[in-house]
């Protein structure tokens, strides 16, 4: 058989005179060259190490300061003013006659110049990153600069260097800093003043300023002193009490999901599919790993940080009876395949190189065709993913931490990712009204067992060709699991490509190893826990009511032509529509980025304001149109100040959330904090964002656009609402709620939402361009 042969790489038999080796060739060859691309692979990354930890300087510039600093030595001009004479001094000399003049010389100029070198890398990195924390450009109205703004961009683009790698600006980004607990406290109360009565507001702000006089200073202090100590006083608390702490399954509750081109199918074959996008995927990883890729830069020239990419593969997390934890490998050289309650083991590597993919298409349609039964209790082991994280901790504790399940379970935890060859067909039908709802529930939690959630990434292909992803929150946020998958979308459309016949292009390696099923042997114990686990996880997953639906009325360029921020017009539109489904008003999140910050992550903005709420009762009151206009113009001037707050480090929550984690380690009780973080967000908003490499030139290619992503409701009787603004003319919803839940319909919440942008596009005399 193919993978014996490929498996044994030498035969030994015993003889009188010895030991009898019969080495093999081709297995010899094959070491060889994996030894050659390990290296290469070390040098690379040494080679992009030492850029990035020099930058903005760059190795030739030491070498140039180095000439310099030589050639006034024969001019007889000192620029070190005598530091270079001391350095000499200070240089180990057996004797004078051991060691020429001229060689200290040279030697102690050398040490000069690059201890100079560094000082400017220095100098340089401190300014730069004094020049990142002004952020007076944000606030400026769109397309109108002052000359202070012109001059920090210039003075910016001058610093930041020529061809930057992606964690080139890791050493210049700024921390991000602690608002003042005065300034927090007020934005706070004036984001609940529309939700509450005159005597409930009353009550929060008595305990708000009881809370300003103390605790607050003495929480603040602590916070200001982990601001110092650690590279941001947020990320690692939130990754570890929101993400990690949580004991309830990660599933629909946390997870989230990216769908495939919303109009293109490239190829209908699965599996040509799968080799095409897998190997892009490892194109990705490559140039991740050594850093190769350009970091994202707002306005093109702010760099923001890239530290979550580091582990966007090989990562897995893995489950804790009190919390959990990810464990986060490097090149991996395997992924693991789930299909039809089977889990292949498959290598990405042969003879030192990525699998070509047509020789991946291969080894996907050996699993698609292997007709090898599951073993009892194997085909839904990945529901333990789905369900109740301390069961699962301890069922891998008792049931996985030896024998053939700890190999198997170690195979798919250490995978570069996990792979579900699906066998449903999903996707975009124009003439199927529900098929988009039906696609984004397969995508959140599909059979609630056939995907890995504890995996950074599920990378799902369905039967008709069509792929999406499922992806684990902790490790990261969804722009950037976005940026990867624009370029592995790119890539599998405009640079690999497939034959006529739908097949991977290149030729087929018929001597690759078959694809290794996993071995399980899960005793009936086991088995009931798995079931339990399936069983609350279908619950859960029975219980979302999704409504994805396109908003193709107008878009983007339309909204601009009314002169105000796209978000900010469907942020409007969202609470127009809230109102109309409940008749009230509700706390309501949008997720911010902060990673103009060093390790920065998110913010909420609170997107219910006393602006918006009188722009919305004034359109249910009809008011005069003039009226309208000036009211919806504060409001969205007001959600576009609050965002940029949010951006640049003055939000509320996040600060609000770390005080109250100071506060538990101290044992305080605090009524405010308390009341603060129990508040239920019953209308949870996100917006994906598109086109972040513009790989793709949607204006010459209008069909290769995605729908983006969702995820799944946050509160009981709320909803979850994910937006993508795709291109002009093009805007996707996502929508989720619970179907237990009386109050709330997904179905119902879309069509006000579509209503509400047509009610507020009417306020204003433009008309939608044609494409």
């Amino acid at each position: 058989m193919a993978e014996a042969h490929q498996a044994v790489g030498f035969q030994f038999t015993v003889t009188p005179e010895g030991i009898d080796l019969h080495l093999s060739r081709e297995v010899l060859k094959h070491i060889y060259l994996s030894g050659v691309t390990s290296w290469r692979k070390r040098a690379i990354r040494l080679k992009n190490g030492i850029l990035t930890g020099v930058y903005p300087a760059s190795p030739s510039s030491w070498l140039i300061l180095v000439i310099a600093i030589m050639s006034t030595l024969y001019t007889r001009v000192d620029p070190s003013m005598g530091m270079i004479d001391s350095i000499k001094e200070t240089l180990p000399v057996r004797s004078v006659r051991s060691t020429h003049f001229i060689t200290q010389t040279v030697v102690s100029a050398i040490l000069f110049a690059t201890g100079l070198w560094f000082s400017l890398i220095l100098i340089l990195r401190y300014t730069l990153k004094a020049l990142l924390s002004y952020h007076g450009w944000i606030f400026e109205s769109h397309g109108k600069k002052s000359f202070s703004t012109k001059l920090w961009l210039n003075l910016v683009k001058m610093l930041s260097g020529q061809r930057p790698l992606l964690y080139s600006f890791q050493a210049s980004l700024p921390k991000l800093p602690v608002p003042r607990v005065e300034d927090t406290v007020r934005r706070y109360l004036e984001s609940v003043r529309p939700l509450l009565d005159d005597e409930a507001y009353k009550q929060m702000e008595t305990v708000a300023n009881e809370f300003e006089k103390d605790p607050a200073p003495k929480l603040q202090k602590y916070l200001i002193l982990k601001s110092w100590w650690s590279a941001n006083y947020v990320s690692d608390w939130w990754e570890q009490y929101i993400y990690l702490r949580s004991r309830g399954p990660i599933m629909v509750n946390s997870n989230f999901y990216t769908m495939d081109l919303l109009y293109i199918t490239p190829t209908h074959r699965q599996a040509a599919r799968a080799g095409n996008v897998v190997h892009a995927m490892l194109q990705y990883r490559r140039k991740l790993e050594r850093g190769e890729h350009a970091p994202m830069r707002a306005l093109g020239i702010v760099p923001m940080c890239s530290f979550q990419m580091e582990r966007m593969f090989n990562t897995c997390r893995i489950p804790g009876v009190e919390t959990d934890y990810l464990q986060h490998l490097k090149d991996r050289k395997h992924l693991v395949v789930y299909h039809r309650g089977r889990f292949f083991k498959v290598w990405l590597y042969y003879g030192g190189r990525h699998l070509f993919p047509s020789e991946l298409e291969t080894q996907f349609q050996r699993i698609l065709g292997d007709p090898t039964e599951p073993r009892p209790g194997e085909e839904r082991l990945a529901a333990l993913t789905a369900g109740d994280r301390v069961t699962w901790a301890r069922a891998r504790m008792k049931y996985f931490s030896q024998g053939v399940n700890k190999a198997s379970l170690d195979a798919i935890e250490t995978a570069a990712f996990f792979l579900t060859l699906d066998d449903e067909s999903h996707g975009y039908d124009p003439e199927n009204g529900r098929s988009l709802d039906m696609y984004a529930k397969s995508l959140l939690h599909g059979k609630c067992y056939d995907r890995w959630f504890d995996k950074s990434f599920t990378l799902i292909i369905y039967k008709n060709g069509k792929m999406g992803l499922n992806a684990e929150h902790s490790w990261g946020d969804s722009p950037i699991v976005g940026h990867m998958w624009e370029y592995v979308l790119a890539t599998d459309c405009f640079q690999l490509g497939y034959t006529e016949e739908g097949h991977c292009k290149g030729d087929t390696n018929k001597g690759l190893a078959l694809p290794t099923l996993l071995q399980w042997d899960i005793p009936s114990e086991c088995q009931e826990i798995i079931t339990r686990s399936y069983t609350l996880a279908k619950e859960i997953a029975d219980d979302v009511d999704f409504h994805s639906f396109l908003f193709d009325e107008f878009g983007k360029g339309l909204i601009k032509r009314c002169r105000t921020s796209p978000d900010a017009f469907i942020q409007l539109a969202l609470q127009l529509a809230q109102f109309r489904d409940k008749g009230k008003f509700c706390l309501t999140y949008e997720s911010s980025m902060t990673r103009m910050f060093k390790e920065g992550r998110t913010e909420t903005v609170r997107s219910c304001t006393c602006e918006s709420t009188a722009f919305v009762r004034a359109m249910e009151d009809e008011g005069a149109y003039p009226e309208l206009l000036e009211l919806f113009q504060k409001a969205a001037d007001k959600h576009q100040n609050m965002y940029r707050l949010a951006m640049t480090g003055s939000g509320i929550d996040r600060h609000l959330f770390c005080l109250y984690i100071v506060s538990k380690y101290l044992g305080i009780d605090s009524p405010f904090l308390k009341q603060v973080l129990s508040e239920p967000w019953r209308l949870s908003t996100s917006q994906t964002p598109q086109q972040q490499l513009n790989l793709i030139d949607i204006q010459k290619f209008p069909k290769y656009v995605s729908a983006g992503g969702g995820f799944g409701p946050v509160a009981d009787d709320g909803y979850g609402v994910s937006y993508i603004i795709v291109g002009e003319n093009l805007i996707t919803f996502h929508i989720s709620s619970k179907f237990f839940s009386p109050e709330t319909d997904s179905y119902r919440f879309g069509q006000n939402i579509r209503q509400a942008m047509l009610d507020i596009k009417a306020l204003f005399n433009v008309e939608k361009k044609k494409p």
